[in-house]
């Protein structure tokens, strides 16, 4: 019979799976409170999912212990919460200067960096150097332009940012407690959503996810911070303006594998060059210096073999994910990757491996 043929089976299940995705988008606004919560969720539950994977150790170790996992839980929140007072006290002033002193001073750093570009521009041994009819330095004073006029703009949606953030910070500890509390039980439950001959292969699918988004978080959180610490440490030596903001930024940019190191450095190399261009050229050392410890000392310490993607795959993945959801999408897509690559593989092994080796002999 034809309903019996494979083939038919999986065209029919394809089609009508489309034409529920057509039909899906005709009534669009029954969806959309649902996009919408989607959305206000999203970073509460990143943050949320971040913080577990770097706090659950703790919170395991406290168990075996025989401390009860809620009393764990707010014992954790307590040391934060004296964390974040030593921050607010002894960081956040220097800090909040630095920030407050960059955003005042934007337009005249600008002006400046503008300025000299433009002597430059003139200058006849340079314009010997560059290719004929090439005018760089002109488009990156247009470049400079249009970034301050982007400035303006965003201050306008500052408010909206603060509310978010307000948001966030209301959701975000609950959803981790609930988190830390209950993330036992989500791989059982899990297994409900599949065959009961498939729970075993679905458990260590599970199992082998968490062990690997756990693994790479908190390698990449040690990493980062690591980093940052030497910046900040040689941006003090050589006296470089806003060193503690600027080594914080490249602590959070890091976190975007390859291409974070070379945003991280273009603030810095702007404010050395601010300065003078020595000092451009000795911020340009410390960065260096401190990525190379970073990739060739600790990264092969920490990580070993878990992150095993090839950087032109990394790049492919930034670029696709950026183009599809901005800036969530270059912080997601290498998580998901190594989700999508540990699922693939075992479908594989469970369904085809068989089937291409018959094929193949």
């Amino acid at each position: 019979m034809l309903q019996n043929n494979r083939f038919f089976r999986l065209t029919t299940g394809i089609v009508m799976l489309l034409l529920i995705i057509y039909l899906g988008t005709k009534v669009s606004f029954i969806f959309s409170p649902i996009v919408s919560l989607v959305s206000l969720l999203i970073v509460p539950l990143m943050l949320s999912f971040f913080f577990y994977y770097l706090l659950r150790p703790i919170v395991d170790m406290m168990e075996r212990r025989k401390i009860k996992r809620p009393i764990s839980i707010l014992l954790i929140y307590l040391v934060i919460a004296m964390l974040l007072f030593i921050f607010s006290w002894g960081v956040w002033p220097t800090l909040r200067d630095q920030v407050t002193n960059l955003f005042e001073n934007a337009p005249k750093l600008i002006k400046s960096l503008v300025d000299q570009l433009s002597q430059w521009r003139h200058n006849q041994s340079l314009r010997q150097v560059l290719p004929p009819g090439e005018d760089p330095l002109s488009r990156l004073s247009d470049t400079l332009n249009e970034a301050l006029s982007a400035l303006s703009d965003y201050s306008v949606k500052l408010v909206s940012f603060v509310s978010y953030f307000f948001i966030v910070l209301a959701t975000f500890p609950i959803l981790l407690y609930y988190m830390l509390k209950e993330g036992s039980k989500f791989s059982p439950k899990m297994l409900n959503f599949f065959p009961k001959k498939y729970h075993k292969d679905a458990l260590e699918v599970m199992e082998d996810i968490d062990s690997a988004l756990s693994s790479f978080i908190v390698s990449r959180v040690l990493i980062n911070v690591a980093l940052g610490v030497m910046m900040f440490l040689g941006f003090l030596m050589i006296g470089l303006p806003y060193a503690l903001l600027l080594a914080v930024i490249s602590i959070f940019l890091n976190f975007i594998p390859y291409v974070g190191a070379v945003a991280a450095s273009i603030p810095v190399l702007i404010i050395g060059f601010l300065e003078s261009p020595s000092m451009a050229l000795w911020s340009l050392v410390v960065v260096i210096a401190a990525q190379q410890i970073q990739d060739n000392w600790l990264s092969p310490i920490v990580f070993g073999k878990q992150l095993d993607i090839h950087p032109l795959t990394v790049v492919i993945l930034l670029l696709v994910g950026g183009d599809l959801l901005g800036i969530l999408g270059i912080i997601l897509v290498i998580p998901l990757y190594m989700c999508a690559k540990i699922v693939i593989r075992k479908v594989y092994h469970l369904f085809l491996e068989r089937r291409v080796e018959d094929i193949m002999e």
